[in-house]
């Protein structure tokens, strides 16, 4: 339903935005809201205000897949400072130590990237979002108190360094990595100047992919306040699980048993990703949670008789 000051209703989907520095992800978040005529808005993972780079929100209806692209994998390109440790690990924060990085040899810090790839224990940056006893890390840290947060396992694909430049007693490196969810990349930057003994932060950060949805696809707040690029750039809900999960194609009886919140055998039992679902006309039923013989439903988005 639309408001005051607010477009139409521009339907059910997920819509890629390429987040713009200085925004927080709630503002994105407000922002959408008026351009898609409803408040049933959402997204699949913050972005920090210094970050750019693909933001997935769920519109409609499509808040309903945000659940299941929370966990993908993410991409990032970055540039990490060795040399300068700060509060925050980002350029956010005050420096807090800094120490001359101009001997470092690039083997050096090839070796200590290596050390940081694969499967690897991290704690979070103390600013982070992360809870404890129910209250968001980075606010215990501005209300003074001291946190100590445990570290977790994350998985880091890839780490590539791009470029190395010097630059008086810091050295800058032009990164990509592919990490999974959970990962904080500024606390790999913290890790990779703690590990060369000098200290490091993040001073820039893009997120360039998140699961199967990529940068290429992503539209700005700008170009998305033209008249008509919202509905043109929303992925419909058929499309857009088509795009990030596993799909099943149902018959006739299995989608009716579905709409009605019936069980129905599992196509692969024992899979753990969710599966998408999808009716003989290419809608989409329900995303299937087909771990054990009989598939049940996260959520049915097809009710029968419902729309």
């Amino acid at each position: 339903m639309s408001g005051p000051g607010r477009a139409p209703f521009v339907g059910d989907g997920l819509l890629v935005v390429d987040k713009p520095a200085g925004w927080t992800s709630h503002d994105v978040v407000a922002r959408a809201r008026r351009l898609c005529g409803t408040r049933k808005v959402g997204h699949a993972g913050t972005l920090d205000p210094m970050a750019t780079g693909v933001l997935v929100l769920g519109v409609g209806r499509g808040t309903k897949l945000l659940t299941f692209l929370v966990g993908d994998d993410k991409a990032y390109t970055a540039t990490v400072r060795l040399g300068q440790a700060t509060v925050t690990d980002d350029a956010e924060g005050e420096v807090s130590a800094t120490t001359d990085a101009s001997g470092l040899t690039e083997d050096q810090v090839v070796t200590a990237v290596r050390d940081l790839t694969g499967d690897i224990e991290q704690v979070p940056s103390a600013v982070s979002a992360v809870k404890v006893d129910g209250v968001r890390s980075y606010a215990r840290v501005r209300s003074g108190q001291d946190v100590q947060l445990a570290a977790r396992p994350v998985r880091v694909a890839r780490f590539d360094v791009l470029d190395i430049r010097r630059e008086d007693l810091v050295v800058d490196l032009d990164v990509e990595v592919e990490v999974s969810s959970g990962t904080y990349v500024r606390a790999l930057a913290r890790d990779l100047g703690d590990a060369l003994g000098v200290g490091g932060h993040l001073t820039a950060l893009r997120r360039t992919r998140v699961g199967g949805l990529r940068a290429g696809s992503a539209r700005s707040l700008e170009a998305l306040s033209a008249d008509g690029a919202v509905a043109q750039a929303l992925l419909p809900l058929a499309d857009a699980a088509r795009a990030t999960l596993s799909c099943r194609e149902l018959d006739d009886a299995q989608t009716r048993a579905l709409g009605y919140g019936q069980r129905i055998p599992s196509e692969q039992p024992g899979r753990t990703d969710p599966v998408a679902a999808f009716a003989p006309d290419g809608r989409l039923v329900a995303v299937l949670d087909e771990s054990r013989e009989q598939a049940r439903a996260h959520v049915v988005l097809a009710p029968a008789g419902g729309g």
